[in-house]
């Protein structure tokens, strides 16, 4: 074995404080102190609403010590398997639930595990939640459209791949819609509402659906800018234009509804994923400066742009 010199081992120690090494008993102690951990339930992680609210609530509980485990329950059969086995118990030290469809033995078994809960975009019995109204989103899209003088207002709404997967915002912002129509005196017509599976082509497979009706509107809510984007494609495929001969509008306001000129009511996602982790945070003692939140209903706003404008005279 080679002798090296004490002013040798002495550069070599310095260099590797200087480069962050640390020995493998620094490495034992850390494993063996308490970890703080998060955990982020999440429906479907590549939308736009449940990336936005996810990022900003990690980023937080991340800036205050926390790690965070990311569970992606994209479709009914994970769902169910997570609640089966439910793989949080031990691991984790608060739960943040995103918009989850959830059933009731679902709810109860996130109850059971008795610890800090929130819920972001859905209501929780007995935990704090964060959210915009839904229904007031709705309403907002279709008065903008009755002001424009319009009364065939079609809906498109999103549709599940399977209905054991309805998300709350949906009913809610079709709860809007009627009541908005029934305010402006205007008579409900199922012809004029079709669905389509969530994304662009369902969006467009509905409003080609809407424009082969003996009646077809003369605007159109749709619950999601997904399917929005589809629904304006449709439109321009048929050969009609927008505005004139077809309104719509829709509800989010992603980063693409300005390059598609697209009228919307916005809504932040990332301000709900901010709230949702000061809630949580709040009730790990975290974040002792201000008194618990309960229920935070985030304003939202219409954002006029070039995808609705006043009913033509020939329709």
């Amino acid at each position: 074995m080679a002798v090296v010199s004490r002013e040798t081992r002495e550069k070599v120690l310095d260099a590797a404080r200087d480069l962050s090494y640390v020995t493998a008993l620094d490495a034992l102690r850390a494993q063996a102190a308490p970890r703080r951990t998060v955990a982020v339930i999440v429906p479907f992680i590549t939308r736009w609403y449940f990336g936005a609210v996810a990022s900003a609530a990690v980023d937080n509980l991340r800036d205050h010590g926390y790690d965070v485990l990311l569970y992606h329950l994209g479709s009914v059969e994970v769902r169910d398997a997570f609640f089966e086995r439910m793989p949080l118990a031990g691991r984790v030290d608060g739960i943040l639930s995103l918009s989850m469809p959830l059933t009731e033995q679902h709810t109860l078994s996130l109850r059971s595990l008795d610890m800090p809960l929130v819920s972001v975009g859905s209501i929780i019995p007995g935990a704090p939640a964060v959210g915009i109204d839904d229904v007031a989103a709705a309403r907002s899209a279709v008065n903008h459209l009755v002001n424009l003088r319009h009364q065939r207002i079609g809906l498109i709404a999103g549709s599940p791949d399977d209905e054991r997967f309805e998300f709350a915002s949906s009913a809610s912002r079709r709860l809007g819609y009627r009541q908005a129509l029934e305010t402006a005196g205007i008579a409900f017509d199922p012809d004029l509402v079709a669905s389509g599976t969530f994304g662009a082509a369902g969006g467009a497979s509905a409003m080609t659906e809407l424009l082969s009706r003996q009646a077809m509107p003369t605007a159109v809510l749709v619950e999601y800018e997904e399917l929005a984007y589809g629904a304006l494609w449709a439109i321009q495929r048929a050969g009609l234009r927008v505005p004139h001969d077809v309104s719509v509008v829709s509800i989010d306001d992603q980063e693409m509804a300005q390059f598609h000129d697209l009228t919307t009511v916005a809504q932040d996602p990332q301000e709900q994923g901010r709230i949702a982790a000061r809630m949580l945070l709040q009730r790990l003692g975290a974040d002792k400066g201000t008194p618990p939140l309960e229920l935070v209903v985030v304003p939202t706003r219409l954002v006029l742009r070039g995808s609705t404008g006043p009913v033509s005279p020939h329709s």
